[in-house]
């Protein structure tokens, strides 16, 4: 504990309402840029943020740096150097604090930026008073990357935002969105970042002339969105323990389902390509970062309300971090360090259960009943069905209508793919690469929706079990499924009608960090995730039916993977000993008046990549 006597304690942003809300919203990106008032601040306060001094306590930078380098101590929280052998930010990586810990992080970034924005609401010459209003009820928007996986221009692509000023008139600014300019490189950065001179998305080259290639950024985050939104639907209705929940340490819970780590850490990787947020190192420099995060927290606050009691449990430290040492036991009591709750204490896990607590809320919970756990359970689950439900058990979006005629041509009978009965398989639009954004209850699309219900009452969920050394590359680095032919350009292998979905590793390649990820690696710490199959194989099989005997022989012939690192440099399977590729099935039923389907247990399928490389290991 510091001495100091004085601290930035993180009370939340302050003020503002939201109607039938217990505190004002954090607001969906899709849906911000189309606020004149709050957006015109949103961006004015980050640009104020990131133009700070970077030694300031508050700059974007020093916040930014809390979650990895340059490793020095923040407000005072630990001694002047990193716990020895451990991670030398203060993020919780792998641990059961992942979730919590970033709660209060983005809670901090969240009230520095309300605060930029109130003095800027001040400076307006007109109509002050909606500027004020503006201000206050601002609060850090979230990408919901599981409806949207590519977000609007106004984040990835647009230089320069249209906006109004505060004199009133509208005018193309620098958007902050698009990266983080240094002033200056900090001296710790390895290479490449050591080079470039602002955060970058897909860089073209290692080379200090680098770019953010956009288009290769909006490819890949568009060839994810069926894995991204099946996974955090089956996330949300499946796993039901805090350390399945948690972190991506291996511990699913006998959900067959990824972590809300697994799912974080592939938007990181697609998100950064080669660049800083595929490093957890620097990840927290682009601005994307707390987008991306503030979903991760939604995600959190939408699954407590589906598992209503379930909190922070203990676990290993798994690798420590500034101020945990990496062979600790941690729990719900743990210091959320460097965070500071008042002038004496840390915020602590069993501190974090109500987001009203540090100033905001979701839209979900609008107009609920927080008192009674039971009626906001029922709630939330049918708008996750209604969000995320894809062609299971809930609801999925349609999709257009010349899509829907086409793609009944298409089948033999003309009828539904129904699993349960064999026929024609009908191709499924579960999703619109770039669906209108909505996050009202009931509807994700605006478009009527399609109940599946009548498919059945149960079926089964096939998904691939990926582990594998966390720490075994050096780096980031992604396991590609595929169902059919795999290009031999690794260019194409994202866009291929093949490419089913990925578990990606988010690793720090820090040079001064080299020797810890060498220990890890050698003691073992192995990375957990699942990619989910039965879209796919309704797209491509026309089998007709999810049943194991029908579908084994089909994954036996036709399932197959790569693996790549965030540079876009294939990796021999060879040189990846520790990779077991697993098959599993897990049953699913749907039971009269339930608002969620129940699971069975996962059944594994060994001989369905046994004997190949990277496939699965003798028992």
């Amino acid at each position: 504990m510091s001495t100091s006597t004085s601290h930035f304690v993180i009370s939340g942003a302050k003020g503002g309402n939201a109607a039938g809300a217990d505190a004002p919203n954090r607001i969906e990106i899709n849906n911000l840029v189309k606020i004149e008032d709050q957006f015109s601040l949103y961006i004015q306060a980050l640009t104020a943020m990131s133009k700070d001094n970077q030694s300031d306590l508050t700059s974007f930078f020093q916040i930014g740096g809390i979650h990895g380098l340059p490793y020095i101590q923040w407000d005072g929280s630990g001694a002047k150097e990193p716990v020895a052998g451990s991670w030398g930010g203060y993020c919780t990586h792998g641990s059961v604090l992942f979730p919590t810990w970033h709660r209060p992080y983005v809670a901090l970034f969240e009230a520095l930026l309300q605060r930029h924005a109130v003095e800027i609401a001040k400076t307006y010459a007109v109509d002050q008073e909606r500027w004020n209003k503006a201000a206050m009820d601002l609060r850090a928007p979230y990408w919901d990357w599981a409806a949207n996986s590519v977000p609007p221009s106004e984040v990835i692509a647009d230089k320069q935002v249209t906006i109004t000023l505060p004199d009133g008139t509208r005018a193309a600014v620098d958007n902050p969105l698009y990266g983080y300019v240094f002033h200056p490189i900090d001296p710790s950065f390895p290479q490449p970042y050591s080079q470039w001179q602002s955060t970058l998305r897909h860089p073209t080259t290692d080379g200090p002339d680098a770019q953010t290639d956009v288009e290769d950024l909006t490819d890949t985050l568009q060839s994810a969105q069926d894995d991204i939104t099946s996974s955090t639907y089956r996330l949300l209705t499946r796993v039901h323990t805090w350390p399945a929940f948690s972190n991506h340490s291996v511990d699913d819970g006998g959900s067959a389902s990824n972590s809300l780590e697994a799912i974080h850490d592939g938007i990181h990787v697609d998100v950064g390509g080669n660049g800083q947020m595929a490093d957890p190192s620097v990840a927290g420099f682009d601005p994307i970062f707390f987008l991306h995060h503030a979903n991760v927290d939604r995600m959190l606050s939408l699954w407590s309300a589906l598992n209503p009691g379930v909190w922070t449990s203990n676990g290993p430290a798994e690798g420590g971090t500034y101020t945990i040492p990496p062979d600790a036991s941690i729990g719900p009591t743990t210091q959320l360090t460097p965070f500071w709750e008042s002038q004496s204490a840390y915020w602590l896990s069993s501190q974090t259960t109500a987001t009203s607590k540090l100033g905001y809320t979701y839209p979900e919970f609008n107009g609920l009943n927080m008192a009674d756990p039971g009626a906001v359970k029922s709630a939330i689950a049918r708008i996750v069905n209604s969000l995320y439900g894809g062609s299971i058990f809930g609801v999925r979006s349609a999709p257009p209508l010349a899509q829907q005629a086409a793609l009944t041509a298409e089948a033999v009978d003309e009828k539904p793919f129904n699993p349960f009965h064999p026929g024609p398989v009908i191709p499924p639009s579960t999703h619109n690469p770039h669906p209108p954004a909505s996050h009202n209850p009931g509807s994700s699309t605006g478009l009527p929706p399609i109940p599946v219900n009548d498919w059945g009452s149960s079926l089964y969920d096939w998904a691939v079990r990926i582990h594998v050394k966390k720490y075994a590359l050096g780096g980031s680095f992604s396991v590609l499924i595929f169902l059919g032919t795999v290009p031999s350009n690794p260019r194409e292998w994202r866009k291929s009608p093949s490419f089913v979905g990925a578990h990606h590793v988010f690793v720090n390649s820090s040079a001064s960090q080299c020797a810890n990820c060498r220990e890890q690696e050698a003691a073992g710490m192995v990375s957990e995730g699942f990619v989910h199959l039965d879209t796919a194989i309704a797209r491509l099989s026309r089998l007709g039916s999810f049943d194991p005997p029908v579908v084994e022989p089909y994954l036996k012939r036709e399932l197959s993977w790569r693996v790549i690192r965030a540079n876009k440099t294939v990796v021999d399977l060879n040189d990846l000993p520790s990779l077991e590729v697993l098959v599993c099935a897990t049953k699913l039923t749907l039971e009269d008046g339930a608002d969620l389907p129940n699971h069975g247990a996962p059944q594994y399928f060994r001989a369905i990549t046994a004997g190949r490389r990277g496939g699965a290991k003798i028992e």
